[in-house]
């Protein structure tokens, strides 16, 4: 069951130590996070291209996952000119010490490359199927996808206007979509995942492509997302107000806080 996956982890494998000479020669191992999106789509194309005749479903897919990536990769690119290498990577270059090479590798780079080959695993999945007729499961993931991209896009969209005021230098957004959630952007990343496995499950078998979902969720949620970007937070009266009050992933309606009683 699992060989399908093997052309897709030697590729990615060949991508992610690009990545990481190319991090190696910048000294800058932030180039990771543009990379991630670009990753995807070269497993939606290298997998389309091995199947012989192009689906209706194939093609779809493709293209959901080649406008996603394009527009994260781009977006990531953007935010990153002109700036230091991320606080993240930062840290762990000084932590690291004289093991800093390895461990970039094999703790980043490689550490990453076996996420995406998971979270992936439907594109190869759903091209080496046969070809079957769109149904309800069809329209349901394109609508969820739509729903995450949203999510995602707008997210980073009011993120990126709140930063560029100066008025707000040093303040957390609460507004807009951060109003229901601390982090809609990563919501909308993981909601888009769970409607390419809902596309999965118009072929035979898709079922199993629920690895890919739950991966990115779970990472997400509680690995490389949230926890590592709310760290700087910690110990931030706003911050931990404003996370009192909102959810960390799933939007729903802010918590009232009970006032406090004047002396």
């Amino acid at each position: 069951m699992i060989e399908f996956l093997f052309p897709t982890a030697f590729w990615v494998w060949v991508y992610m130590t690009l990545l990481f000479l190319i991090a190696l020669a910048r000294k800058d191992n932030s180039i990771v996070d543009i990379g991630w999106g670009l990753g995807f789509i070269l497993v939606a194309v290298s997998s389309l291209l091995r199947e012989p005749g192009f689906e209706a479903r194939h093609i779809l897919v493709a293209l959901l996952v080649v406008f996603w990536g394009s527009r994260l990769a781009f977006h990531i690119y953007r935010r990153n000119r002109r700036r230091a290498e991320d606080f993240r990577y930062a840290a762990w270059r000084s932590l690291w010490g004289r093991w800093f090479i390895l461990r970039s590798y094999f703790q980043i780079f490689m550490l990453q490359g076996l996420f995406l080959v998971l979270i992936s695993a439907p594109l190869p999945w759903i091209n080496a199927a046969p070809g079957q007729p769109f149904g309800l499961w069809d329209g349901a993931g394109l609508l969820v996808w739509l729903i995450g991209f949203l999510f995602e896009t707008i997210g980073d969209a009011q993120l990126a206007d709140f930063k560029k005021d100066v008025a707000h230098r040093g303040q957390i957004i609460q507004s807009g979509l951060w109003k229901y959630s601390r982090h809609p952007n990563y919501f909308g990343e993981a909601l888009m995942w769970w409607g390419v496995f809902l596309l999965t499950l118009s072929t035979p078998g898709g079922g199993i492509m629920l690895i890919s979902p739950v991966t990115i969720t779970l990472l997400l949620r509680f690995v490389s997302g949230v926890p590592l970007l709310e760290k700087k937070y910690l110990g931030r009266s706003d911050f931990e107000d404003y996370a009192r009050r909102t959810n960390a992933f799933i939007p729903w309606f802010p918590r009232t806080l009970p006032k406090l009683k004047s002396e």
